[in-house]
């Protein structure tokens, strides 16, 4: 399930600078809201619109494969060949925007687009920035897949709200450096487009591909990442686990990642005051 957690986080963070749209949200962000001490309630309000929309896919797709998990052999090899798939289309650059399956997607895209005020549309863009984006639907697709493989309800939500926060982690560093970035830092996060034979790619598209067809493969040989050895020698694990047992849960991971993110942002905002006086 680890390995599951750190794919769909930086499954979000990739379909943040997916070539389509990529650093649009940083860059309204850091345009709008001007004051660093709004930002964190921006980015809280954010991220309940994406779980708004996310995790009941995710528990959809927690439905469906529990409802397989009798064959569970099966499950693993189409869970698998379907994320090798993905992978290998992202990474040539085909795509789908997978918001045109839920519905009133469309009205809460334009009502995003329209002048909300600052919380409601922030919500909003996390509602519809969670499932939208021609380019970054692959990224969803496969980890939805990813979800469905999983067998478990709970399992398959909590991937998805660590997809959401891997958006929002980098979205709320991005949008605080927006300034220092520049055009060349944003240039170089953007990513750049390769040519290879006829086609022509791009590198996040292919960094983001490779991830997917790799966990696809780890998924099939690990049965399901069951079989997966611990890269942590079994004994001190368990000295580990005996000692922060309440690390075990999923939302304390989930609270971790975002209180890492705030950490960072944080301690940046303090350097950044410091260094003005």
């Amino acid at each position: 399930m680890e390995v599951g957690l750190l794919t769909a986080f930086l499954g979000g963070a990739l379909s943040l600078l997916s070539p389509c749209g990529a650093l649009l949200l940083p860059g309204f962000f850091a345009s709008t809201v001007t004051s660093r001490a709004r930002l964190l309630p921006h980015a809280a309000m954010f991220y309940l619109g994406l779980l708004v929309t996310l995790v009941p896919l995710g528990v959809g797709a927690g439905i469906l494969g529990a409802l397989f998990m009798q064959h569970r052999s099966t499950v693993v090899v189409i869970t698998a060949i379907v994320l090798i798939a993905l992978g290998i289309a992202h990474a040539l650059g085909f795509g789908m925007d997978l918001s045109r399956a839920v519905p009133g997607m469309d009205r809460a895209r334009q009502a995003s687009s329209r002048r909300a005020p600052g919380m409601i549309r922030t919500f909003l863009l996390g509602a519809v920035g969670g499932v939208a984006g021609f380019c970054a639907g692959p990224i969803l697709g496969a980890v939805l897949t990813l979800a469905a493989g999983q067998g478990s309800v709970p399992l398959a939500a909590v991937l998805l709200a660590v997809y959401g926060a891997g958006m929002v982690v980098p979205l709320m560093v991005l949008a605080a450096l927006w300034e220092q970035l520049g055009e060349k830092g944003r240039r170089v996060l953007r990513g750049r487009t390769v040519t290879v034979g006829p086609l022509t790619l791009h590198t996040t598209n292919l960094l983001t591909g490779a991830l997917i067809i790799g966990v696809g493969i780890l998924f099939w040989a690990t049965n399901g990442l069951v079989t997966m050895p611990s890269l942590v020698p079994t004994a001190l694990l368990s000295r580990w686990q005996a000692g922060t047992g309440a690390l075990d849960h999923p939302a304390v991971q989930i609270a971790v990642i975002l209180l890492l993110g705030a950490i960072a942002l944080a301690a940046w905002w303090r350097h950044r005051s410091g260094a003005r006086r």
